[in-house]
């Protein structure tokens, strides 16, 4: 979960920033909205992250849950210890020529899996030796898919490095990262290595979860509906309009289209997504305010390379209602500044329709029946692919100092993915 400031926003309203989890659709039923452009990309700088690999419609997808369910061989989060590799845990010169050696078949463990979980290694106890750690498994980095929007620090405070902060800072250490893929906007990393430099003294494990197995999990007649009417997330919430309520009644529809605009065009100079803003009531005070809403997309998609059906849905991170459900837990949420007001997601069905507390109930407990908490200590590495694996961040006390690297793609994916293709057509032939 990550705030970005939107300059723009800040000159027009006077706040701080907001927080963006806008995923974007491309299918055909969505409404057609202004564009938003990406800012461009310095000559040094790594790739944006890259678009999202939606794929093709699922004709059947009570079917395609049913054939997941039967299947017996699914596999989640392999770990590799440097001990069981004959390796002692300071022999980083040897853990890099493993990395080197056996590069391809990490990367197929990791697509194959989900995840990898490096344990072990002092080789990534430092960023230099997490930097040469990925640099000898051929994978490809990309700038933060926030970055048009966002100032994620990076771990050694360098403005292009490929290293970034994960959600360290004190003032969210009680705030429970729901399970989410990387995605904003129309990007989405492919991969990414999560490293831990310092683990918390209590808590903030990293958190994983299969997608294939939430799916395979969720109630058939809630997977039928959520497909047919897609999903779609709200990313801010600008609850700063209640004095519109004031003014006279025939002038309040012309102020209210002129602040409309404005908002759109500041939040239009800044981000590449689409969005629909509403006039709507939040709060404890239902206060009048503005809501930036994404257009729909599929809650489940094909993997890009295996070809396996897998939810891709942030709903555990998103929903207002589940994040206030775990503030009885944990507490409430810390909201500390103007960004804080604004950083408000929920989600809905793709027809703007309220999804009822015993499907999202449902949804939180399907995730958390298969979320694996992983306590990492230092040099410890979570190797994902982003479409696969979902991720998120237990509550913590102390000091912790995690970073991750974002990965457009790897070497050797496309032979992945022709290998997969030949495989499918001879099961199919068969």
């Amino acid at each position: 979960m990550t705030k970005f400031s939107i300059s723009a926003l800040v000159a027009v309203l006077g706040i701080g920033g907001a927080s963006a989890f806008a995923p974007v659709s491309l299918t055909s039923n969505t409404i057609v909205r202004t564009p938003l452009y990406m800012t461009s990309v310095a000559a040094d700088s790594p790739p944006l992250a890259p678009l999202t690999v939606w794929g093709e419609t699922i004709p059947d997808i009570l079917e395609s849950q049913r054939q997941l369910r039967s299947r017996s061989d699914i596999e989640f989060a392999t770990t590799i210890k440097s001990s069981d590799l004959g390796l002692a845990r300071d022999d980083t010169s040897g853990q890099l020529a493993y990395v080197k050696e056996h590069a391809m078949e990490i990367k197929q463990k990791m697509v194959d899996n989900g995840a990898v979980i490096f344990r072990e290694f002092d080789l990534m106890k430092s960023q230099e030796g997490f930097v040469s750690f990925y640099e000898a498994l051929g994978m490809k980095t990309c700038l933060d898919p926030l970055h048009s929007v966002s100032a994620r620090p990076t771990v050694d405070g360098s403005k292009n490095s490929p290293v970034y902060e994960a959600v360290n800072k004190e003032s969210r250490k009680n705030f429970f990262i729901g399970m989410h893929n990387e995605f904003v906007g129309t990007r989405a990393p492919r991969a990414a290595a999560f490293v831990c430099f310092k683990a918390a003294e209590t808590g903030g494990e990293f958190l994983i979860a299969d997608g294939r197995a939430i799916f395979r999990d969720l109630d058939p007649n809630l997977v039928e509906k959520l497909y047919s009417r897609n999903i779609r997330y709200s990313v801010m919430e600008l609850p700063f309009f209640g004095w519109v309520d004031g003014l006279p009644e025939f002038i309040r529809p012309p102020v209210m289209g002129a602040l409309k605009g404005l908002v759109s065009a500041a939040i239009n100079s800044k981000v590449d997504f689409s969005v629909d803003l509403q006039w709507g009531e939040g709060g404890y005070d239902n206060v009048k305010m503005l809501q930036a809403r994404a257009p729909s997309q599929p809650p489940i998609l094909i993997h890009p390379v295996t070809g396996e059906p897998h939810w891709f849905c942030n709903v555990h991170s998103h929903s207002s209602k589940l994040r206030k459900d775990r503030e009885s837990i944990y507490g409430a949420e810390r909201f500390e500044d103007g960004a804080s007001q604004i950083n408000k997601s929920d989600m809905f069905y793709g027809d703007d329709g309220d999804i009822s507390d015993d499907d999202l109930r449902h949804m939180d407990e399907v995730t958390m029946k298969n979320v694996q908490f992983v306590k990492m200590t230092e040099g410890d590495v979570v190797l994902l692919d982003n479409y696969k694996c979902m991720h998120g961040r237990n509550v913590f006390d102390g000091t912790r100092k995690h970073g991750v690297a974002w990965f457009e793609g790897w070497d050797g994916e496309e032979e992945m993915k022709e290998r997969a293709a030949k495989s499918a057509n001879k099961l199919v032939a068969a």
